[in-house]
């Protein structure tokens, strides 16, 4: 059964209790306002919001949601959307600061997670997905007649009430998240890009997702290029997919499937991108950006999105699952997990991996940390890393690694500043850069760095950096290497040679003055290595050691008490530094591009990770025998703690480097950077874009 099938079946099926709850949604908020209690006012304000998201579920049945006019659009779009905005997100009940002082504290934390998990309901009534929207509506209902009863109620009731609505709608929503994942026929966005008039705006405001400045004027900006233009930029973007399976030997016939990650305003791309995995005989899939706490809402934007309408609301309920997390629910979950997969192991089977676009431009973001959020116990932070480990054990079995690939690039957004069109086109002449070019000078570096079995790296002026990353031992120098020639294929744009380090003998001192990691910003971020392994961090974004340290553990070590050093880099490109420095745009950078402006250094898995049997091999023919470290070779022993599920690139750039300099068996020494420069023979094109 298709997935309109499958929805027309639910609509049916759940349209008379809908009926039911949308008559008592309706009657909420009768009451006088002056005799109104600070909750039945919160109650009212949900009421109202419900039925606003009812109204788009009406019109999407009737057919009438691409018979708006741009005005209708935007009108629509502010009402569902402006009470998070940060102009009124201080008297907002999503803001939990808000919603304690005026709910009180054993309720506010609770009712702000339900305003933030109520805002799903506008994706479902897009969609038409008449269950989802049905059993979310009747959650609502349930706690609002815990309030109503004369009697009282209690938190443990409230909380057990949502507990028992994600433990037992585990099974719907884990489904759903797969199928989007694997299967064609889940095809709302597709439909969208491939269907359009993308000359008329309004098909930016059918997806049911914010519609700001940056998606207005990035849709504008394409319209403006011509197609010989878009058709170049989605050749880069789709050959970057191809190659990496022809690179790493991986048989791209076998697969039926690609998941399209892309920004609102970009479909004239997106569209000859479809076209392009086409003619590859790939399907494309595209599911939504997580609009509920189940699937991790306020994390790093993937799948169509649009940018954040207030960062601040993200980071305030991204870990609102806080409220029903425990052993029993995660065991739940990773159970409907693996049926869904098992349900639809044939697609999955067949599914190539994420092609991926990404942005940059928005005004950086530095969380207030407020208490009034919720936050996770020691307990539910360990719960997380199983949870991260087994469901990518799950993903792994039914998707294999070393059968999958992908490819990741990046533009800028509008709200990069009035340069923006230059930028942009910067940006498109970065992402094409001469691979060849890039491919021989970093060839030279790596052969150096083979002659190693230790790499120093040091900061210069302010920067306190002083660390030394082990090797991996080369048995037959003629025929191995321990670095990968990247150039420009899954990752894009060109420039960077990496290795996973071996973790015993890698030691010191990581420091950088500024960074932005997953959309956040660190300042005098500092993190020890002792063998390998993270000893101690810090950084100066608060005023407290203690906020500093949880604010690190919770976005950097993803909530382990400690990670691996899973690869050491050194970054190549320094066209793209010398572009954030004529723009004054580094902080603006994403990782993508930041990473090859410098040495960059991630911890957590390798680059290797579920695909460390898979030969490889750099353009000159040497295999690249640097795969496992002493992390991942554990999963021989127990998958279990072989991986961390995550991988964080922090980079230093060229202006507080030093030096990178090699050191040898015998003791002697050779550098790849002095003085921030690089100095290897035949690498000097490099520093041109360094100068003055």
């Amino acid at each position: 059964m298709g997935l309109k099938e499958i929805l027309a079946k639910e609509k049916e099926e759940v349209k008379e209790r809908l009926s039911l709850v949308m008559e008592r949604i309706a009657q909420i908020g009768g009451v006088p306002e002056e005799k109104e209690t600070e909750r039945g006012k919160y109650f009212a304000k949900m009421a109202e919001f419900i039925l606003a998201t009812f109204e788009v579920l009406q019109k999407e049945e009737a057919g009438r949601l691409n018979e708006r006019s741009l005005e209708e659009c935007k009108c629509m779009n502010a009402r569902l959307y402006s009470d998070i905005a940060p102009k009124n997100y201080q008297t907002s009940y999503g803001n939990p600061a808000y919603a304690v002082k005026v709910l009180g504290e054993e309720y506010g934390a609770m009712l702000s997670m339900l305003y933030a998990e109520l805002r799903a309901l506008i994706a479902y009534a897009f969609e038409g997905r008449w269950l989802n929207y049905t059993i979310l509506c009747e959650l609502f209902i349930q706690i609002y007649a815990c309030f109503e009863d004369e009697e009282g109620t209690s938190p443990k009731e409230v909380r057990d009430i949502i507990y028992w609505f994600f433990h037992d709608y585990s099974e719907i929503f884990s489904e759903q998240s797969v199928q989007e994942l694997v299967d064609p026929e889940s095809n709302f966005f597709t439909e969208i890009v491939m269907e359009s008039d993308l000359t008329d705006f309004t098909y930016l405001y059918r997806y049911g997702e914010p519609i700001g400045e940056n998606e207005l004027k990035l849709a504008e900006y394409f319209g403006t290029l011509s197609e010989k233009e878009i058709q170049k930029m989605a050749d880069t973007y789709t050959e970057g997919y191809r190659i990496g399976f022809l690179t790493t030997g991986k048989d791209i016939s076998l697969k039926s499937t690609v998941s399209i990650d892309f920004p609102i305003g970009m479909e004239r791309m997106v569209r000859a991108a479809i076209q392009n995995f086409e003619k590859m005989r790939l399907k494309p899939t595209i599911y939504r950006d997580a609009v509920s706490s189940f699937k991790g809402r306020g994390g790093r934007k993937r799948g169509c999105y649009s940018t954040s309408i207030n960062k601040q609301f993200d980071y305030d309920h991204k870990s609102d699952k806080a409220l029903y997390l425990d052993k029993a629910f995660v065991e739940r979950r990773l159970e409907t997990l693996r049926t869904a997969y098992e349900h639809f192991k044939e697609l999955a089977k067949r599914h190539g991996g994420p092609a991926v676009i990404e942005v940059f431009g928005e005004e950086p973001f530095t969380p207030v940390n407020q208490p009034e959020a919720l936050h996770y116990d020691e307990k539910q932070n360990q719960l997380n890393v199983y949870y991260a480990s087994m469901s990518g054990q799950i993903t792994n079995q039914y998707i294999p690694g070393e059968e999958r690939s992908f490819t990741i690039i990046a533009y800028p957004l509008p709200s990069i500043g009035a340069q923006f069109p230059q930028i942009f086109e910067k940006t498109v002449e970065l992402n094409t850069l001469d691979y060849q070019l890039y491919q021989d000078m970093q060839q030279k570096m790596i052969d150096v760095l083979d002659t190693g079995k230790e790499v120093h790296i040091t900061g210069a002026g302010a920067n306190e950096t002083d660390l030394t990353v082990a090797l991996y031992p080369l048995q037959n120098p003629a025929k191995e290497t321990a670095f990968e020639n990247c150039v420009a294929d899954v990752n894009i744009p060109v420039g960077e040679v990496f290795t996973s380090p071996v973790l015993k003998g890698t030691n010191g001192v990581l420091h950088v003055s500024q960074v932005y990691l997953n959309e956040l910003k660190y300042i005098d971020l500092k993190i020890t290595f002792q063998d390998g392994w993270i000893t101690d961090y810090t950084c100066k974004n608060f005023e407290s050691e203690e906020e500093n340290r949880k604010y690190i553990y919770e976005n950097v070590l993803m909530f382990h008490d400690t990670l691996p050093m899973g690869e050491f880099a050194i970054g190549t490109n320094t066209t793209a530094y010398r572009m954030a420095r004529d723009f004054d745009m580094a902080d603006k950078l994403p990782i993508l591009i930041a990473e090859k402006t410098g040495p960059h250094f991630a911890v957590g898995d390798t680059c290797y990770s579920h695909e460390e049997e898979t030969a490889t091999y750099n353009p000159d023919g040497k295999e690249i025998v640097a795969r496992d470290n002493e992390v991942s070779i554990l999963r021989k022993e127990d998958m279990s703690k072989a991986y961390l599920n995550c991988h964080t690139d922090i980079t230093i750039p060229y202006d507080e480097l030093d030096a990178i300099t090699v050191i040898r068996e015998d003791g002697t020494a050779a550098d790849i950077i002095r003085g921030g420069k690089f100095v290897v023979p035949g690498t000097e094109p490099l520093n041109e874009p360094l100068g003055a």
